[in-house]
């Protein structure tokens, strides 16, 4: 699918392109979108404007000099990851950028929140975009905004972990659910380091390319502030992370800890009344229980109570809460 975007009274107007006759008609679109498009899509674009985007295959190449790149072209190459997180989904996306004097293109493989909200606000905006540059940095600025928010309901949930590992009484299964909602959110948050770290990095060539004027370079300078927040956030979190994840494991050794201590005491307790049958169940020929006719019952008697004994003297000593 191909959505092309043309500025007209200040605010971008989109339409869905079925034909090479729609692009060839277009003569002045600041953005073209190419969401999954085939060969044939990709042909379309090529004849109409002469510029060359990459396969979707070609969008995993992590070299800096596959990345951030002026090509043979003489147009700007830029390959950025932006953040995915809806629901249990949460990971990052490639998108391909090509930036001519007056367009910009983009490749990637599926619509992205970030997409969506920078057509809607350009919509809704009018003068919020004023060129291809503009519409590039837009879509830096709200995928800055997009991570921010992704990182509040990171601490939203932590939170809500924090409480119930602090509470009086973690089980193992709470302790694991737990865990479950730690390792989560620490994916999503190494997930959104990643992001603003390539997002600085894609600011930081523009801004050296000169392809920004004075007040986009300010614009980049003022997106490049958020990101800085947004990593020290991110490493926040990963200390908080750490923490919860150390009290959990904590409470789980300490579970383990009481099961074993009982297993302890149980066995102690069962020494004395284990040596006295032990002693009685001999074969020597003299021993005067033997004879003895409450023999028997004096044994189990002694046993009992040797048994006992233990047990009140740990239970004083507290060894058995």
């Amino acid at each position: 699918m191909i959505n092309l975007f043309t500025l007209q009274n200040g605010r971008l107007v989109q339409e869905q392109v079925e034909d090479l006759n729609e692009l060839l008609e277009q003569h002045a679109p600041i953005w073209i979108d190419a969401i999954e498009p085939n060969d044939e899509e990709l042909g379309w674009i090529k004849t109409a404007f002469g510029v060359s985007l990459p396969e979707l295959e070609e969008l995993g190449d992590l070299e800096a000099s596959a990345r951030y790149f002026a090509g043979e072209d003489g147009y700007l190459h830029i390959r950025t990851d932006f953040l995915l997180d809806e629901d249990d989904l949460s990971r990052n996306v490639r998108v391909a950028f090509v930036l001519t004097d007056k367009t910009l293109f983009s490749i990637h493989d599926e619509d992205l929140p970030v997409f969506r909200l920078v057509r809607m606000r350009a919509r809704l905006r009018p003068g919020s975009v004023n060129d291809a540059k503009d519409v590039l940095l837009d879509l830096y600025s709200t995928d800055a905004e997009y991570s921010a928010d992704s990182l509040e309901e990171v601490y939203v949930q932590l939170e809500e972990a924090s409480k119930v590992v602090l509470s009086n009484t973690v089980t193992d299964q709470i302790a694991g659910v737990v865990l479950e909602t730690i390792a989560k959110e620490e994916d999503t948050n190494g997930r959104i380091r990643r992001n603003v770290m390539d997002t600085r990095r894609a600011l930081s060539y523009l801004m050296r390319s000169k392809y920004l004027s004075d007040v986009q370079q300010e614009e980049a300078r003022l997106i490049l502030r958020d990101i800085d927040s947004l990593e020290n956030h991110t490493a926040f979190l990963f200390d908080k992370i750490n923490f919860l994840m150390d009290a959990t494991v904590g409470f789980i050794n300490i579970n383990q800890n009481k099961i074993i201590k009982i297993f302890a005491v149980v066995s102690v307790g069962l020494m004395p009344p284990t040596l006295l049958a032990s002693i009685w169940g001999m074969n020597f020929e003299f021993m005067p229980e033997l004879k003895l006719m409450i023999g028997y019952p004096i044994a189990l008697g002694m046993m009992v109570i040797s048994t006992i004994l233990p047990l009140v003297y740990f239970k004083r000593k507290g060894w058995m809460d």
